[in-house]
């Protein structure tokens, strides 16, 4: 007869999948299987029937399950950059294939900005481009609107480059391995959005108040409490500079994702 196993234990197997399908060397030999768990792990945590579990062990957490939520967090985003690398490297050999999780973050395109709507004249930041950069190619084919993608990763850039040109060679897209204070016009840009993934989000999102105008719209993608283990969760901000407008809450997505404006 087949135990149920608890949260904690599938939390570790979960890490145990990520260091050994996902290691510093990584090539494709596993993309097949790294798919299957990351698949596994966004239904993992969108679960609800994890949630009591969740919440009885956060009420006093111990210092080795801290430490797990905190691997997992880290290795799952770890995981999240080679996938997309997967993803990209198939397109471009002409085997593109489309996952679960994929499927779950291009779900939330359309609700990005709640009432702030994206439109042709909208100029749009994504911070977090990755390889595999969907957010710009839908947000520039669907609205027209001028989107620059950054990201620390130099190859990803050069790959999320090739991606560009092939789905969308025409369209409005620009990605650059480029610090945010250094981004040209960046004082034009009208709508910014934080992939969950990127730690010190709420850092930069402090940079931004000085370097962007008045009326700039903010979607920062975040997790908190179970949706924690696949992204950075939700920080407080400074109430002279920053104000909460709106949340998007999606309990059967990975993230859920909080707009902002200046104060």
């Amino acid at each position: 007869m087949k135990t149920v196993m608890s949260l904690q234990e599938q939390l570790v197997e979960f890490v145990q999948a990520f260091n050994e399908l996902a290691p510093e060397q990584h090539t494709i030999k596993h993309d097949i299987e790294l798919e299957k768990v990351m698949d596994d792990y966004a239904t993992f945590v969108t679960n609800k029937a994890n949630e009591e579990e969740w919440h009885r062990m956060m009420k006093d957490p111990s210092h080795t399950f801290t430490q797990l939520v905190e691997e997992a967090r880290v290795k799952s985003a770890r995981c999240v950059t080679i996938m997309e690398k997967y993803r990209a490297w198939k397109l471009l050999e002409g085997q593109e294939g489309k996952t679960d999780y994929f499927q779950n973050i291009e779900s939330c395109i359309e609700e990005e900005f709640g009432s702030f709507h994206v439109t042709a004249d909208s100029k749009v930041l994504l911070v977090g481009s990755g390889s595999f950069p969907m957010t710009p190619l839908l947000i520039a084919k669907r609205t027209g609107a001028k989107v620059m993608g950054i990201d620390i990763d130099e190859e990803a850039i050069e790959i999320g480059r090739r991606v560009v040109h092939q789905l969308g060679k025409d369209l409005p897209i620009q990605l650059e391995k480029v610090v945010i204070e250094e981004i040209p016009g960046i004082h034009e840009i009208t709508h910014v959005i934080f992939s969950s993934t990127v730690n010190g989000k709420y850092d930069l999102l402090d940079q931004l108040h000085t370097l962007t105008n008045d009326d700039v719209v903010v979607a920062m993608r975040y997790g908190n409490e179970l949706k924690s283990l696949f992204n950075y969760p939700m920080q407080q901000v400074n109430e002279r500079k920053w104000k909460m407008v709106d949340t998007v809450l999606r309990p059967h997505q990975v993230f859920d994702i909080a707009l902002y404006k200046k104060a």
